[in-house]
């Protein structure tokens, strides 16, 4: 049986980390950076066997290359902490055949990100052995695009309350906790 795995992580400066480079690790390309002035390269970087980019109808045409569309990301975000970019790393089972990895990704990306406004960037990687472990990189823009091709403000989380809580920060922050070191589960007995 399949086991699946899934980690969804923030590309953050104040961690002095950069969405340049990691859409040079998972292309394998040479990219260089405006926001440090460093080239981004990863050349022992092996199994990269598909990489694309996917675009909304009204982003710019320039952004589909790696470079520009990463450091113009990179450049709308202003503060030293800012959120950059979201990295999603998945596995893709290992019974899908190998010619399918891309159109798989590709109509999960279009689905879920790009008809939503955002960009994304994506990368299958297959390492040695081939069928071994397959699993695909996507980069997605933390901002999505407007209609005339703008970058628009990042969305806040909407916390939907009752009538007789109403904004209650407290209640918020309790929601958000997770219940328990095994998400709400109790742990079971063991005998």
């Amino acid at each position: 049986m399949p086991c699946p795995h899934n980690e969804i992580t923030i590309v953050q400066r104040s961690q002095r980390q950069s969405a340049v480079a990691a859409a040079a690790y998972q292309s394998g390309e040479k990219l260089f950076c405006e926001y440090d002035q460093q080239v981004k390269h990863y050349p022992e970087k092996r199994g990269i066997v598909h990489n694309e980019i996917l675009l909304p109808p009204n982003a710019p045409q320039e952004y589909a290359d790696r470079n520009t569309l990463w450091n113009a990301a990179e450049a709308v975000e202003k503060q030293w902490n800012s959120q950059l970019a979201r990295r999603w790393v998945l596995t893709i089972p290992r019974e899908i055949p190998p010619d399918q990895y891309a159109v798989l990704v590709r109509e999960f990306c279009q689905k879920q990100f790009v008809s939503k406004g955002m960009i994304a960037d994506f990368a299958i990687h297959d390492p040695h052995p081939p069928g071994h472990n397959p699993h695909a990189h996507v980069l997605l823009t933390m901002r999505a695009m407007d209609e005339h091709g703008k970058w628009l403000p990042k969305s806040r989380k909407v916390y939907d309350l009752d009538e007789k809580r109403g904004t209650d920060k407290a209640a918020v922050r309790q929601m958000e906790k997770p219940q328990g070191g095994y998400g709400g589960l109790e742990r079971p007995e063991v005998l």
